[in-house]
């Protein structure tokens, strides 16, 4: 156990490597007690609006932009399928650098659990081009201003008004480029990983939606990760 403490005192990427290399041959899959699940708090802020995270009940709407969601369930759907698949990647990954069997990277992954929070935007128009007078006749919940599937921001909701550059354009709510989440674990070694061990896997995480689909959208993006919480079931 003495090396399973220095390692959780000098958090390094190798010590995390580390750590996951040793839970097969000390401690096995190991849980914590029965009803006991270690927590962090995390928050991903600082990204593009993409046009897969907001929604149109409108069909017309989606179909001249098929990378808008039909409901907000399916956006939230999405982030959390999202965040929960980067996340493992990274301990996948490093899992395998480890060299670890594939039967014990899934019962890790098996004991984590990643729950995200996201408030869609619902966007019942669509402007495209701002050179235009694009006239707003309804009064809709947003309007939105859409850019090479990226939401820049919205119209005022005003009827008769005019959306196009330098008039009536607000940014995105902050509400919607935010994602917060908790990462919750009954492995008893990533139960006691330091906070900057949970900062690494985040920041990895980010690192791939970066080099992805959506690297133009989660570039800049920033993540932070809580204090450790303790739950009893």
């Amino acid at each position: 156990m003495k090396i399973l403490t220095e390692l959780m005192r000098h958090p390094t990427r190798s010590s995390m490597i580390s750590l996951l290399a040793i839970i097969s041959t000390v401690m096995g899959c190991g849980v914590m007690p029965a009803g006991q699940v270690s927590s962090r708090n995390f928050n991903v802020t600082g990204f593009n609006l993409p046009v897969a995270m907001v929604y149109s009940n409108a069909a017309d709407i989606r179909a001249s932009h098929p990378g808008i969601a039909a409901s907000e369930g399916e956006v939230k759907g999405f982030v959390s399928r999202l965040v929960m698949q980067t996340v493992f990647d990274v301990l996948e990954l490093q899992g395998r650098i480890a060299l670890l069997p594939d039967a014990v990277i899934s019962a890790i992954l098996g004991q984590l659990s990643v729950n995200t929070t996201y408030e869609p935007m619902q966007c019942q128009i669509v402007f495209t081009d701002l050179t235009a007078r694009n006239e707003i006749k309804e009064m809709m919940p947003q309007n939105c201003i859409v850019v090479s599937n990226t939401v820049t921001g919205i119209c005022t909701l005003m009827r008769g008004a005019m959306c196009m550059t330098g008039m009536n354009v607000e940014s995105v709510p902050n509400a919607h480029l935010s994602i917060s989440g908790t990462l919750s674990t009954t492995n008893i070694i990533m139960a006691n990983w330091s906070r900057s061990m949970w900062q690494n896997v985040l920041n990895r995480a980010l690192r791939i939606l970066a080099a992805g689909p959506f690297k133009s959208h989660f570039f800049s993006a920033t993540a932070t990760i809580g204090v450790k919480l303790k739950f009893y079931l």
